[in-house]
Formats: C-alpha cells, structure tokens, sequence
C-alpha cells in the first residue's frame, strides 16, 4: 500500500512544495553535520574536553531516535501540513535556545530537544512530496526532498564552520535557527491544505511496528548505512594521519562528497521508481566495493577525494528504502517512514563505534573502509532475506 496520492495543489506548484520541504532537510542537514565540525570550538567556549563536547553530538542523535515515533504516533490526527509547521517551528526553537545555552548541560538538553523533530520531519515531508507525483515517480519526489539534506553538506556545513571559527560556535546554530524559520514560511505559503488522514489514529501507526518487511527495511538502514558513517567520521583524521593532506583540504573533501550525495539523490531515484529492490541492493554492493578501496585511496588526495565522491553517490540509498517503507507500512505510513530515520541515526552511531573500535585495536585509520565493507554487506543481506520473504509470503 502506499501513501494517498493528494490533488490539493496545481501540478505546477509541485516543483515549489519540493523545494519548500526540501529547505528544511537543508536546515536539519546544516546542523547534524556541521555541529561535528564545531565540536573544538564548542570544547574551548565551554571548558570542556574535546570527547564531553562530542556528547552534543550524541544528544541530538538521540532525540533523533526517540522523537521520530512518538512524534509520529503523536500526531497521526493531525493532517501533514500542520505537523510539518510545527515541528520546523519546534527545531527553530530549539536549535536558537542551543546558541544561548548559558553552560555545557542546558546545551546537552537544547541539542536533545533539536533532535526530536528531525525524524518525523523528513518522514513526513517524504510522504508529503510523494502524494504530489504519480506512483512510478515517487522515489524521484523523495530524492528532490533530500536533496536539502545533501546540499547542506556543501553550502550550509562549511558556511556553519566559518561562521563557528569567526565569530563563536554559537551563531552555527543561529543560522540553522533561522533556516528553520524560513521553511516555516515557505510551508505555510506553498505546501497543500491537506485534511487529517482519514481513519487515522495512533492505534493504525502502531500497527507498523507489528509488520516484519518495515523491520526488515529498517535493519537495511541501520546497518547498511553504518559503512558511510565509519568512514565519514573519520575521514578528517585519516587525510591528516595517512593522505598527508593539508588541513585547508578537508573541507574540499567534505564538500565533494556533499557533490557525489547530491548527484546520487538525483540520479539513482530515476532507476529506482523502475526496479526499487534490484537498485537498492546494486548500491549496497556499490557501496561495500568503494568502502573497501578506501584503505588503498587514503594513501592519494586524488584518489581519497574520488572514492570519497563514490561513498556519497551511494548513499542515494536513503531515497530508495523510504520508497520502500511507504510499499510496505500499509496504514502505518507516517511511523513507519518517520523510523527510517530513526534507523538512519542508529547507523550513525553503529558505524563510528564499530570504526573507533578498529583504530583503538591498532588496525589503522584506513580500517574503518574494511568494516564499512562488512557493513554493508551486512545491510545487503538483511536485503536478501526481505525479497526472500516477501516472495515466499507471495
């Protein structure tokens, strides 16, 4: 089943609603990201240790993980345009209450709290863009919906960081504050009335959780998606530690693979609107041959840059399994496509947990490309027994 198609907006209004919601990925994009990033400067303006400072990052991962279901079940009476405008204007607050944390544990409580609606937001939007194209073009309106999420990583993380490194960390998030603000505006000017879903209650999106291909479809993402993220983590230390790279290099880096998730999400939607699973399981298999050459390009900045660009071309996978999960979630569409961010933030922890055990156990900067590797074959398998299954249930 998927997710009611809407003819509340004119057709051509459709490419507008895209980018209205896409601002918002580009806002959540800006401070998931770059937050990394202003990490040092955090640890400095708060007196803290550099890893107490990584717990911010943490924090917000979490709220991520718990906000996205109970947001989702939540508001499963509310019609989509309303959540949407309350959860951007909710990330608003939070992430400008972040720029005036007065100390290092109200910052830990206001970065929880940004990462509540981030979640839902982007499950949501992708149903939301997905009800105002036909069937066959539905992972094409997922990936134009993401594509804010990419382009943060080009034009709003650096933007974050120089700002961060000028004048204070805090106006990093001041200007992700004030992005939010602007979806705001652009939701309510441009994104269709809709009614609340009929018959929908948070009873029917529990449902979801009772439905093993969504299970299956999540486990695809919190393993799967764990290579990116070991490498990703890691990429800054290991051009430092093995490519030798100037440090004025790493953010050119960072930004190309921003230009390889940017194409992935406008390229790889196309293929996946005619064969969704085959596409799904090609970048996963993509993705396990590029991490695992990772470990002989670091040795090159030529070489790390263009493998960089690949792992981010792949990651086009996130457009495909939300497609996935509106395919299998039945009438639990907003919980079910909400928890693939969940899932997403799990690989996000998974994937540098398992890599920083790698360099702890004296295995190597590059030896995060090899459980990346692994990881994605791991995701790939979780794959095939969700096509095996479906087809016995068949």
């Amino acid at each position: 089943m998927h997710a009611p198609t809407s003819t509340s907006a004119p057709t051509h209004n459709v490419g507008l609603v895209h980018f209205a919601l896409a601002m918002g990925g580009f806002a959540i994009g800006t401070t998931e990201f770059a937050t990394m990033s202003l990490v040092p400067y955090m640890a400095q303006g708060l007196g803290i240790d550099a890893p107490s400072a990584g717990h911010v990052i943490s924090a917000y991962a979490l709220g991520v993980v718990v906000g996205a279901p109970l947001i989702a079940v939540g508001a499963a009476k509310l019609s989509r345009r309303f959540t949407l405008l309350l959860l951007m204007g909710a990330f608003a607050l939070f992430n400008t209450l972040s720029a005036a944390a007065p100390n290092y544990h109200w910052l830990l409580l206001f970065r929880f709290l940004s990462g509540l609606p981030h979640g839902a937001y982007f499950g949501i939007a992708a149903l939301v863009a997905a009800s105002l194209v036909p069937m066959n073009k539905r992972s094409q309106a997922v990936g134009r919906m993401m594509l804010g999420l990419t382009v943060a990583t080009i034009l709003g993380v650096p933007l974050a960081n120089w700002l961060g490194q000028a004048v204070g960390w805090r106006w990093g998030f001041v200007v992700v504050g004030v992005l939010a603000l602007a979806t705001v505006v652009l939701v309510a000017a441009l994104a269709p009335r809709d009614p609340p879903q009929h018959g929908a209650s948070p009873l029917k999106e529990l449902g979801a959780l009772a439905n093993g291909q969504v299970w299956l479809t999540l486990g695809i993402s919190a393993i799967g998606f764990g290579g990116m993220f070991c490498v990703y983590t890691y990429v800054a230390s290991t051009m430092l530690e093995v490519t030798k790279a100037s440090p004025a290099m790493i953010p050119l880096v960072l930004a190309i693979f921003g230009m390889g998730a940017t194409l992935g999400s406008i390229i790889v939607p196309k293929f996946a609107d005619r064969a969704l699973m085959p596409t799904a399981a090609v970048l996963l298999l993509g993705s396990a041959v590029a991490l695992a050459f990772y470990p002989l390009a670091a040795h090159q900045l030529w070489s790390i840059a263009l493998d960089i660009f690949a792992i981010g071309f792949l990651g086009a996978l996130g457009a495909v399994l939300q497609t996935r999960l509106m395919d299998v979630a039945g009438e639990a569409q907003g919980l079910a496509a909400s928890l693939n961010h969940s899932a997403f933030n799990t690989a996000n922890a998974l994937g540098p947990w398992l890599g920083g055990l790698a360099i702890a156990a004296g295995y190597g900067w590059t030896s995060t490309g090899w459980v990346g590797a692994l990881l994605s074959l791991g995701g790939f398998m979780v794959l095939v027994v969700a096509v095996l299954v479906e087809r016995r249930t068949r």
